[in-house]
């Protein structure tokens, strides 16, 4: 016999192209994001965000990562120096509106442009 479950939410997966290069390369900005993203999805922080930057002496890879718990899941995203591009995964069993959160997101980062997919799980 196979088990019905209840689909509770899932993931929202961010491409932002064209980022303001002063944001993405900003520790304090990517901090403002994360908290302005988990107020604004009624999420409650587990702990400090951790963002660091990685990828010295390789072109490709030059910027900030941030991993941000929240009590139903995470918050994670790479940001690309070399590209002005930010990918951003916004993963919850709580569920919330990807589309407001999805357009405040390209909003901060000033992105021109936005490729956006939600996985329910």
């Amino acid at each position: 016999m196979i088990k019905k479950y209840k689909i509770y939410w899932g993931e929202l997966v961010l491409d932002l192209y064209d980022c303001d290069p002063k944001i993405i390369r900003s520790k304090e900005k990517i901090l403002e994001y994360t908290n302005k993203i988990c107020n604004l999805i009624k999420m409650k922080n587990y702990g400090r965000p951790i963002i660091e930057r990685f990828g010295f002496g390789k072109d490709f890879s030059v910027g900030y990562s941030l991993v941000q718990l929240i009590e139903t899941s995470s918050i994670t995203a790479h940001f690309s120096e070399l590209s002005n591009r930010a990918y951003i995964n916004i993963f919850s069993c709580k569920l919330f509106n990807y589309k407001i959160t999805a357009e405040f997101t390209k909003k901060f980062f000033q992105a021109k442009k936005l490729k956006k997919r939600v996985l329910i799980r």
